[in-house]
């Protein structure tokens, strides 16, 4: 019996769900075998210039210069700023805690329309789920306040939450349909020129290795990054967006964290303790409540 539309859907969102909390894995995975900037920059020109070449294929026009202009802010707030900023993160932190700091993004989103986009349609259930999204974090980085930290554990921190910051913007900016033109080529743009500029900040902090001395681990997880985690994820994405309520499609969101722990856990050695289980099981808690708040009031809005 063929598989329904929404069958399909279903298995749409277990494949987000799982190529998305891995990728934290294998971006730590592969900085082992090559400087994270490099990393974040080769795989973005690659993947950049798949998306590119496809649409050119497609007879997609050239940007223009305005929305050139536009392309560029959003290249450095969520390749440069996002995808790279996270990619050096986990050189100090645990793939799992950067995946936890990852999936704040909803919390911090509906902060940032509240005191710069003046959204100021939150309710009680909201603040709660702030709190306790934050509360969750902050348990997590409580049990690791005292432990012996590798040099550079506040840098990372740092990274990853400055990186889930300018995902959050660059998300209300895309939400509110900043920049018109297809969104996989406009994509493509962006990671083609975010590439350049990572590119030039990888060679002026670290120390940049020749491609030919990057190890085939390394290789391994970059092309992952670029099939998996740009290209097939985010293909399945669309396509449970499409077909199923987006209640159920958002569950990515929640089960990356869990992916991504487990994963390295088992791939990495990564310690996971008591207290780690439990402060991301109150963060995940206070997203899906943050959620579930702001699709209530968009509910409510739709009956008056």
């Amino acid at each position: 019996m063929p598989f329904s539309s929404k069958h399909k859907a279903y298995l749409a969102l277990v494949a987000t769900s799982i190529i998305w909390g891995t990728t934290w894995v294998a971006m730590k995975f592969g900085i082992k075998g090559m400087p994270p900037l490099e990393l974040a920059a080769v795989r973005q020109f690659i993947a950049g210039s798949i998306f590119i070449v496809f649409f050119f294929f497609k007879k997609e026009q050239l940007p223009s210069f305005h929305q050139f202009k536009k392309l560029l802010l959003l290249a450095i707030t969520t390749f440069v700023i996002a995808n790279a900023g996270s990619t050096w993160s986990l050189k100090y932190i645990s793939s799992g805690l950067g995946a936890l700091i990852g999936a704040l993004y909803p919390l911090s989103v509906v902060i940032m329309e509240y005191f710069f986009f003046n959204n100021k349609k939150i309710n009680f259930l909201t603040i709660i789920g702030i709190l306790l999204g934050i509360g969750g974090i902050a348990f997590v980085f409580y049990d690791n306040a005292f432990g012996v930290h590798p040099k550079g554990y506040l840098l990372g921190l740092s990274l990853a939450i400055l990186a889930m910051l300018s995902w959050s913007f660059s998300s209300i900016m895309i939400a509110k349909k900043y920049i018109k033109m297809n969104p996989y080529f406009g994509m493509g743009w962006q990671m083609l020129i975010s590439s350049i500029i990572v590119a030039g900040i990888s060679f002026s902090t670290e120390r940049v290795i020749p491609l030919s001395a990057v190890s085939f681990n390394a290789w391994l997880a970059i092309a992952y990054l670029i099939f998996a985690g740009s290209m097939i994820a985010i293909i399945a994405f669309v396509y449970s967006m499409k077909h199923l309520n987006p209640a159920i499609a958002v569950l990515y969101a929640y089960i990356n964290p869990i992916v991504a722990m487990v994963t390295g856990c088992f791939f990495l050695n990564e310690k996971i303790t008591v207290t780690i289980i439990v402060g991301s099981l109150i963060t995940i808690a206070g997203v899906y409540l943050v959620n579930f708040s702001m699709r209530k009031i968009k509910e409510r809005e739709l009956v008056d």
